[in-house]
């Protein structure tokens, strides 16, 4: 009986190749998704050169309650930090907050959100001076006083943690569910492009290593 041919080593290292390439395809279609902060929308939670894993996987729709129970999937969440296509430019990704979800009725007044008429606690928001309210706002800026609107059903209202700089839904309205891609997961890496050093120092000296595998919340 004939021994089986062995595989030549270029041919195993090409399997290990492809194989290697289909994994990294599966993981960036369905599961993680790498993303970059490129405003200060989300400061000062998120800041600009912040790089960050997306959870695709937490929010993919299932086949029914045995396998959400099994497998790591839920619903999207007030408070959630979100990756999705914004609406007016499909192909470009935002990232905002979830302050509004289906069915509810939502306002701002002087600056504070209210749901369905009780005031949201927002331990996460930034405003651009200490007390929270900006100079030259009149009552007619979304900035201050927004509705009371209601969230149409499979949408939300989702709004940046910086709330007197940030394109969110009281500029351009409410997010389709079906836009969301994932969940902010965790910072990878994060570089301050302002920072000092030349050449390769600047690698280590621009590093934010406080921020590395910073859990987002």
């Amino acid at each position: 009986m004939a021994e089986p041919q062995k595989k030549s080593v270029v041919r195993e290292y090409f399997e290990s190749i492809v194989i290697a390439v289909i994994l990294a395809l599966f993981v960036r279609t369905w599961a993680v998704q790498a993303f970059k902060i490129p405003t200060g929308s989300m400061e000062n939670n998120l800041l600009i050169g912040d790089h960050l894993l997306v959870n695709k996987f937490v929010f993919a729709p299932s086949l029914g309650a045995g396998e959400r129970a099994v497998l790591p999937m839920r619903e999207i969440r007030r408070g959630d930090i979100v990756v999705f296509k914004y609406p007016d430019e499909p192909d470009r990704d935002f990232i905002k907050r979830v302050i509004g979800l289906p069915g509810e009725s939502l306002e701002l007044r002087n600056k504070r959100v209210y749901v369905n008429g009780s005031p949201l606690e927002e331990s996460y928001v930034h405003f651009l001076d200490p007390d929270g309210h900006a100079q030259e706002v009149t009552s007619f800026d979304v900035r201050e006083r927004y509705g009371p609107v209601r969230v149409p059903e499979g949408q939300y209202f989702v709004m940046g943690d910086n709330r007197d700089n940030s394109q969110d839904s009281r500029y351009w309205g409410f997010l389709p569910r079906s836009y969301i891609k994932g969940k902010a997961l965790m910072i990878y890496w994060s570089y301050d492009s302002q920072g000092g050093g030349s050449g390769l120092m600047r690698f280590f000296t621009r590093t934010r290593w406080e921020r590395l595998l910073h859990q987002i919340h």
